[in-house]
């Protein structure tokens, strides 16, 4: 069975720092690209950032380009999502995601495995 595991998460002030990561397990990590998504109460789920099998590529909402870095370790089978200059806006549960498609995929639907998600709270 494949597990992702999300951890890192808290309450933070505005302009802080944050870095989550998420452990899998029952999955071939290097074959699979990674992704982290976020979901607000009554919003839709939202993607946040992508990182290829072997880390060449990313992918990066808009919203978050240039604050957030997503990376990966393959020989600890973790990805990571580091968080500069948090915004209030940025408050949501934030979920691990993973794809055995070789395709660059930002939509929820497609990927296969998901993570329980952890809280990230950006207070003004």
């Amino acid at each position: 069975q494949v597990q992702l595991v999300e951890s890192g998460g808290g309450l933070v002030q505005a302009g802080d720092s944050l870095t989550l990561s998420c452990a899998a397990s029952g999955l071939t990590f290097n074959m699979a690209a990674m992704a982290w998504f976020r979901q607000a109460p009554g919003n839709e789920r939202e993607f946040v950032a992508r990182i290829s099998r072997s880390s060449i590529t990313t992918n990066y909402a808009d919203s978050v380009k240039g604050r957030f870095t997503i990376s990966r370790d393959n020989a600890k089978n973790t990805v990571y999502l580091q968080m500069n200059s948090l915004k209030p806006e940025d408050t949501a549960i934030y979920y691990c995601a993973a794809t055995l498609s070789a395709l660059v995929v930002t939509t929820a639907p497609l990927y296969n495995h998901w993570g329980q998600g952890t809280q990230v709270t950006v207070s003004s």
